[in-house]
């Protein structure tokens, strides 16, 4: 099933509902993104003809020998499973009719002349008959086929032409070669005869139509159009990729190559969570991480720029980041996923990389300026594409052979997915989500690995099954060299890498990791309160070998120095002359919470603020004086104070509030239907009712639904159902609203609350709660 949207939950209970749900505009339009070109050019010369017939079609695109007509007849069967084009009882191709409308003039041709003729009345049908000589039926009907049957004949129309004046033909010659004009999106002026010159001729027997009202430029059916291309005109159509340079590679070299990319990133994936979960970088105030924190973890990961979008953006993804006021700290999901092996923390981060809805190794817009990471930008199905255009690119090559070069899989990624998103700081095309790949080992070798392979598959399970396959367990132990090394080959454990982090510092990641010893690196072990004797026996404990001297003898140097000065921690000093007083003061049982404690016979610490100590002493009935920063006694003045406004409520009264979840998201699993349970119930299905009722009569299913149905008369019962169905079970939705403004957006919702006549939810869109008018949702879509 190629078009699961049509069977979400809630299913469908009719063929009607079905049917509406495989032809709304949001639905069709979700689908043209994942067409290849072949794919795209017979739907847009369908669009231009559309109905007609095979052989018709066929013609248009050139697609007479036997090799381009398996490519036309597999184009036809692939739109036809994505319920987009079928042939009807009598031997015509039919489309939806919101197919039609991603293109605003098809082939560069106009509507056909059936439609631009539909508001005709008869009589003019009949003088238009009149003079190209035909006699037809009295009917209004009856003369709008035999004009369009006229019309429809090439040969005629050229030899009409042919007989007009000379600069009436020049004119309608010129015209079909170039693409339509919109009369609405002409400015209006006079009503009358289309505006250019010469035109007369040709209004007078259909081969341009002026619009009933005068105004604007008349315009010429795509029949005329056809035929005064000529009989050798044919409509751009590639039913085969392009040939791309390849190279002869082994699947065990495949296999090596990314093997070694993945284990390269998932060690990259942990230093990188390492450092965000012990300092989490801070978000601009416009949003997202910047440059300046990202070159700070880069520079804490060892690893570049790139890897650390990919990581966080992926991380952020799987829920093991999320935003925290300024902050982008890691979750109590990053401590689980700490723990597991390799491969399933690769895994994760793999499936995640596989569903964003942008491209994460973006670092520059169109104007060169350095972007942020995390920025909560809008989702974008083009880059979505992208990635799947380069998966379905690599799996498209020859067994046993490899792209030399993975520039080369541009044009392939174009010809697979040619609405995905090009990025502008590509040098060639797709050069970004290629790079993403082979950092992944989604690509090794010019070639799709068994990962990027499980990627393709429908099965959650198989990405996670190859990273276990090509992936090694982590490492637990660490070979410690007199140059006060330790080096770790493959990925290490949780357990060793906190180890080897406490008490040395990261120097390369990798295949292979390597950490070095300082003075520095075990003084910060022995600040955390760990004994000399504690941290040689943690490392023998996971040394392959006995562990050097030189590493014995400077974590024990190191230790005799370690403590020989100490600092106190002090909120605020109190001196006096008087040694009795402060005797008295550090003795005070209501004084207990302040800590006092003696540093001097004239001076004790206090742990609490000066204004806390302050008010304590004065309270227990002394009489202290404050001192500024310099020595000098502190002048008290009182100080004005003003009530801040209270900031009103984002809900009306009584309305429930609902707090979004500290990763952002609402995780949902995929719901799977019976297809063929579904069918069964179709069929048998009642007929809906004929009465003139917006939704047929149909019984509604819960009070949300009615609720709905009763204030967004602008939706379907499909689209009722569906709002209703992700109020109820509290999962996302898309819409399409429109503001007080007139201007239509695309808004994903989740975390939904209904308090009529509003809908409250997280808007994806904005990254933030925002209310909604039931009234103005036109639309609705799974999300």
């Amino acid at each position: 099933m190629t078009r699961t949207d049509a069977v979400s939950p809630p299913e469908p209970r009719s063929v009607g509902e079905l049917a509406d749900r495989l032809q709304r505009p949001g639905a069709v339009a979700q689908v043209l993104p994942r067409l290849s070109l072949p794919h795209l050019q017979v739907a847009e010369a369908l669009a231009a003809l559309a109905p007609t017939t095979r052989d018709a079609l066929a013609e248009l695109l050139g697609a007479m020998d036997e090799e381009r007509a398996r490519g036309l007849d597999a184009a036809l069967r692939a739109l036809a499973d994505h319920a987009l084009v079928w042939p009807d009882g009598e031997g015509l191709l039919r489309m939806v009719a919101p197919l039609r409308q991603a293109w605003d003039a098809p082939l560069g041709l106009d509507a056909p002349l059936r439609q631009l003729l539909k508001d005709t009345t008869s009589d003019e049908l009949r003088r238009m008959l009149g003079s190209l000589g035909i006699k037809s039926g009295g009917t209004k009907q009856q003369r709008l086929t035999d004009l369009v049957e006229h019309h429809s004949d090439r040969e005629r129309i050229t030899e009409l032409v042919a007989r007009a004046p000379v600069a009436t033909r020049k004119l309608l010659e010129r015209r079909a070669r170039t693409a339509p004009e919109r009369s609405e999106f002409l400015v209006f002026g006079a009503p009358g005869i289309d505006s250019e010159p010469d035109s007369r001729w040709a209004l007078e027997r259909g081969l341009l139509v002026q619009d009933r009202r005068g105004y604007g430029t008349a315009r010429m059916p795509a029949e005329v159009a056809l035929a005064l291309r000529g009989p050798g005109w044919r409509t751009p159509f590639e039913p085969a990729p392009p040939d791309v340079p390849a190279m002869p590679v082994t699947p065990a070299e495949v296999d090596r190559e990314a093997t070694a990319a993945a284990m390269a990133f998932g060690a990259h994936a942990a230093s990188v969570l390492t450092v965000c979960a012990a300092s989490p970088p801070a978000r601009l105030k416009s949003g997202g991480i910047g440059a300046r924190e990202l070159s700070r973890v880069c520079k804490a990961a060892r690893c570049d720029d790139v890897v650390v979008r990919i990581v966080l953006e992926t991380a952020y993804a799987a829920g093991l980041l999320a935003r925290d006021g300024d902050r982008v700290t890691a979750t109590e999901g990053y401590d689980a996923w700490a723990e597991q092996e390799p491969a399933e923390q690769f895994a994760v981060l793999l499936q995640a990389w596989r569903t964003l809805q942008l491209t994460p190794g973006q670092a520059r817009d169109e104007d060169g300026k350095a972007l942020p990471t995390l920025a909560g930008t809008p989702p974008c199905d083009g880059c979505l594409q992208a990635r799947e255009g380069l998966l379905a690119a690599a799996a498209g090559l020859p067994a046993g052979q490899g792209v030399k070069s993975h520039a080369d899989l541009g044009p392939l990624v174009a010809w697979h997915r040619p609405l995905a998103h090009p990025l502008p700081q590509d040098a060639t095309p797709f050069a970004t989500v290629s790079r993403e790949a082979e950092l992944l080992g989604v690509l090794a070798r010019g070639a799709l690995s068994p990962i990027g392979t499980a990627l393709l598959d429908n099965d959650a399970e198989a990405p996670a099954a190859a990273c276990r396959r090509l992936l090694p367990a982590a490492t637990g132990t660490a070979r410690f060299g007199a140059d006060l090394t330790a080096v770790v080959t493959g990925t290490p454990s949780a357990r060793l890498t906190t180890l080897l982090d406490s008490v040395a510092d990261r120097e390369t990641g990798g295949t292979a990791s390597v950490w070095r010893f300082s003075p520095g690196s075990v003084r910060r072990a022995l600040d955390a309160d760990r004994t000399p004797d504690a941290i040689e026996a943690d490392l023998a404990a996971v040394a392959v070998e006995p562990l050097p001297q030189p590493l014995v003898y400077l974590i024990h140097d190191t230790a005799r120095g370690h403590g020989r000065v100490r600092i106190a921690p002090a909120a605020c000093v109190l001196h006096s002359e008087e040694h009795t007083l402060l005797a008295e003061l550090a003795a005070h049982r209501k004084l207990a919470e302040l800590g006092l404690r003696h540093l001097a016979p004239t001076v004790l610490v206090s742990r609490a603020p000066l204004e806390k100590t302050l008010a304590a002493l004065r309270a227990a009935g002394y009489a202290p004086v404050a001192e500024t920063a310099d020595g000098t006694v502190r002048v008290e003045k009182a100080q004005r104070h003003r009530a801040v406004a209270p900031v009103p409520s984002p809900r009306p009264p009584g309305g429930t509030s609902r707090r979004r979840k500290a990763d952002g998201r609402t995780e949902q699993a995929p719901a799977t239907a019976d297809l063929r349970a579904l069918a069964t119930g179709l069929k048998t299905a009642p007929p809906a009712s004929p009465q003139p009722d917006p939704y047929n009569g149909i019984p509604f299913d819960s009070d949300t639904e009615e609720i709905i149905a009763g204030l967004a008369r602008q939706l379907s019962l499909t689209d009722v159902r569906q709002l209703a169905h992700a109020v109820n079970e509290d999962q996302a939705i898309t819409i399409e609203y429109v503001a007080a403004s007139g201007s239509r957006t695309i808004r994903t919702l989740s975390e939904l609350d209904l308090d009529p006549p509003y809908l409250y939810a997280w808007c994806h869109l904005r990254n933030d709660e925002r209310v909604f008018t039931l009234s103005r949702i036109h639309g609705v879509m799974p999300g």
